[in-house]
């Protein structure tokens, strides 16, 4: 995936994908009836990728108020296939520039593998259109700033898909870390970790932590400084298995572990203050967050080590009712309202870049054996 990581680069070259308009003839469907006119006031949307995530995209997208999904791109013609039956009134094209060059576009979401996002985003900017990337934002830091300064130029908005920031649990995290309910944050644990799927063209880092990255960047008071990773390759030549910890400041530490070598599948969370401490677990139906007035309190009575007395604090435990809501509905009704008012997304560009400086960390310092790396 671009530059990132470093070992073999097991990926086609870009001349030989199906997103290289060069090379691509639209595939000859069937002329289509003409489609409804659409008020002023709704986003065109042109969807690049329909693969596991895209349908999810077209239909949240569509249900929108104020954007309809109206082009799909996909070079494999089971796929328009799909789309057809599925939205027979959505157009079907296998050449990537029909939609970012189409002025019936306003905005591309790219669903596409990493290393695609800086072509394609870039074009599609570069065609006056707003983009909707999926995560990672790109596969370097160079690329996400130069997309970044493009959008600004330009005056279009870039979202990048980190969908777990607008989950109830999330949101609700957020809430009970800024109202201080957990006190001064001591640290962030996560894990997450299955068997498979095994990605070929990216690390476990790459493919799991953009998720917790993306909700510490969003949740924590502090600015990450520093990445320390180690991990191990035993199936496919990239790392299978990686323990990550970011250092922040103010003493606040954060650890994430990824596996694709699990017997079980784990969406684990501790959020720890000096108030209290909590617990998400994402798989669970009910009850997925739990608060623990729980912790402990020292004072010094001297100074020596043993003059320092700790006290442990037990107290009850309560779960928050969380709103039943679609994640990825609140998110794309958002980036929708942030193009109509010309607002900053939560999930922008900038934050985005933030996300691949530490995803970039982790691969240099997997590099150098868990060496620390500055971001």
């Amino acid at each position: 995936m671009g530059d990132i990581p470093v070992a073999v680069d097991v990926r086609p070259a870009m001349t030989d994908t199906a997103f290289n308009a060069t090379r691509l003839m639209p595939m000859p469907w069937a002329e289509m009836a003409p489609r409804p006119a659409l008020r002023s006031d709704v986003l065109r949307v042109g969807v690049v990728g329909y693969g596991y995530w895209g349908p999810n995209i077209v239909r949240n997208f569509s249900a929108q108020e104020h954007s309809q999904v109206t082009m799909v791109c996909d070079r494999r013609p089971e796929a328009l296939a799909r789309v057809m039956k599925g939205h027979p009134d959505v157009e079907v094209a296998a050449d990537v520039m029909e939609v970012i060059r189409s002025p019936h576009i306003d905005v591309v979401a790219v669903v596409t593998p990493v290393w695609t996002h800086y072509e394609l985003a870039k074009a599609a900017l570069l065609n006056g259109k707003h983009v909707f990337v999926e995560k990672p934002f790109t596969s370097n830091a160079d690329q996400a700033e130069e997309l970044i300064g493009l959008a600004e130029r330009k005056g279009l908005k870039i979202m990048v898909d980190h969908t777990f920031l607008f989950t109830p649990a999330v949101r609700k995290i957020k809430h009970l870390i800024e109202t201080r309910e957990l006190g001064d944050i001591y640290y962030y644990d996560a894990m997450r970790v299955n068997l498979g799927l095994f990605q070929h063209d990216v690390n476990v880092i790459w493919d799991l932590a953009p998720h917790d990255f993306a909700i510490m960047d969003y949740l924590l008071p502090e600015r990450a400084e520093a990445v320390v990773a180690t991990g191990q390759k035993h199936v496919n030549g990239v790392e299978d298995v990686a323990f990550v910890t970011i250092y922040y400041p103010n003493k606040l530490i954060a650890h994430v572990n990824v596996n694709w070598l699990s017997p079980v599948k784990v969406r684990t969370t501790l959020v720890g203050g000096d108030k209290k401490m909590l617990i998400w677990n994402d798989l669970e139906s009910d009850e997925k967050i739990k608060v623990y007035d729980r912790g402990v309190h020292h004072t010094r009575t001297g100074e020596g080590i043993y003059d320092l007395l700790v006290r442990y604090r037990t107290g009850d435990m309560w779960a928050p009712q969380l709103e039943n809501a679609e994640a990825l509905k609140l998110e794309i009704e958002h980036f929708n309202e942030c193009i109509r008012e010309n607002r900053r997304p939560i999930n922008d560009g900038i934050s985005g870049l933030r996300i691949v400086k530490m995803l970039q960390a982790a691969d240099e310092s997997l590099k150098h054996r868990g060496t620390q790396v500055l971001i």
